[in-house]
């Protein structure tokens, strides 16, 4: 009689188990090729006058920009505070998002009961765009901390659900099947089959889903806040300072794009065998 446990199943899973995944360090020339050609176009429009200088500042004007509010600051903010004020809200936001929808995601898709209760809501709420839920935050929260963070949850939460659930469907019935096979409870078959499988479509939602709290966040700065980077870029705009908001645009485009890079990385640690097999 087997004993069920992963390692019985591990060839479904991955091939070279065991290989702890390595760090690419390798240049990509294609991108800094791309990003330099960007900027010699971008300084040549500049310079052609098709745009005024306010409308279009050269990457001169808007590293000068950059150095300028490093330094000084605007709008009574300081550079680092607004980044810091709204890296803290993304990331609270977007880990209580994943806290509440992989389980959610994981019981609709294993219990009809649940997803019949919960889907009506899911599919009225995912359509709904961030700003239609601000007024109702603020009235109901005030401007402080909890509207931004809960208009993120509530923003991201439904690709996080829809993405587990994805995933859960998704498992080969092949290794469900090997798992009955070998003498696994339903319970063994869920954490050590089920989940598993699913990772992949789970790091694929996150990924999508760091996009939409960005949106979400830069939203809700837009209206309801004294700090962070899309307060930044409205008070700039307000302004006319469109080198300080092309500043504050790069910001975020640059954290938004070094915390999918987290989220690859995590899922190269915990899902080692995606596309592997």
């Amino acid at each position: 009689m087997y004993t069920f446990s992963l390692r019985n199943i591990a060839p479904f899973f991955k091939k070279d188990a065991g290989k702890t995944p390595s760090v690419s360090l390798k240049i990509n020339w294609a991108t800094i090729i791309v990003l330099v050609a960007a900027l010699a176009a971008w300084q040549v429009v500049a310079w052609s006058g098709v745009f005024p200088p306010f409308a279009l500042p050269s990457p001169q004007s808007v590293w000068k920009s950059l150095v300028m509010i490093l330094h000084e600051g605007y709008g009574g903010q300081t550079l680092p505070t607004d980044i810091f004020v709204s890296t803290l809200r993304i990331v609270i936001g977007f880990i209580g998002a994943v806290i509440f929808g992989v389980p959610i995601g994981l019981l609709m898709s294993r219990n009809k009961i649940v997803f019949d209760v919960v889907d009506p809501f899911l599919q009225f709420i995912r359509p709904v765009p961030p700003l239609a839920y601000i007024p109702l935050l603020v009235v109901w929260f005030g401007i402080g901390e909890l509207p931004k963070i809960v208009l993120i949850l509530v923003g991201t939460v439904p690709v996080i659900i829809i993405g587990t659930m994805s995933g859960v469907n998704s498992t080969p019935p092949l290794r469900i099947s090997v798992a009955r096979t070998l003498g696994a409870s339903n319970g063994r078959i869920f954490w050590k089959v089920i989940l598993p499988s699913a990772l992949p479509e789970i790091f694929t939602a996150m990924r999508v889903g760091i996009g939409v709290a960005w949106t979400c966040l830069v939203a809700a700065e837009l209206i309801a806040a004294s700090s962070g980077l899309g307060w930044l870029v409205q008070f700039a705009g307000q302004a006319l300072q469109v080198s300080i908001v092309i500043v504050g645009i790069i910001i975020i485009g640059l954290i938004g794009y070094a915390m999918e890079l987290v989220i690859r990385k995590l899922e190269d640690i915990f899902v080692p065998w995606k596309g592997q097999v």
